[in-house]
């Protein structure tokens, strides 16, 4: 019961507190916008890139913005600056390495969208303009696709299948 108390009592002081820092090597790459982190207690953190979307495997671009993700994180230490975690237990986070913010670069190089569902950060919103009217990475492609309509279209025709 003590346990149960002093783990409710941390989850309530972290959200009082706010943001949270989390510092590792990166010891995977899953795609374009997800990596895992080993911290400095051997503890895996699997993060997911806050406010972009990068596109799926199986898509185009997707293992382009993986490879690209991976130059620029694979084996490097990073820093994770994060507030809450996704629904599937993943943390949200602005990850930093080599002085680099790696979300925003992702979007800057045309190898993500800006998440604008869920961020209104005009930084981003400028860097995928900015992107788009340069024709670099994804958007060379006359219609590119948005992960979140590809995911959506594969749920629909898994459905069809399957009734």
């Amino acid at each position: 019961m003590m346990r149960y108390k002093l783990l409710v009592l941390s989850l309530v002081l972290s959200f009082v507190v706010g943001a949270k820092d989390l510092t590792g090597k990166v010891v995977r790459v899953a795609d374009g916008d997800t990596i895992t982190v080993l911290d400095g207690s051997n503890t895996q953190h699997k993060v997911r890139l806050n406010k972009i979307d990068a596109p799926e495997s199986g898509q185009a671009f997707g293992n382009v913005s993986k490879k690209h993700l991976s130059s620029m994180v694979a084996g490097k230490e990073v820093k994770v600056a994060w507030e809450k975690t996704d629904k599937y237990g993943r943390v949200l986070g602005d990850v930093t390495c080599c002085s680099t913010n790696v979300n925003l670069q992702m979007v800057k190089d045309g190898l993500a969208w800006h998440f604008k569902f869920y961020d209104k950060t005009p930084e981003y919103a400028e860097a995928e303009k900015t992107a788009r009217e340069k024709k670099l990475g994804l958007w060379a492609d006359p219609n590119p696709v948005e992960p979140y309509q590809f995911r959506k279209s594969k749920k629909e025709k898994r459905r069809t299948v399957n009734n």
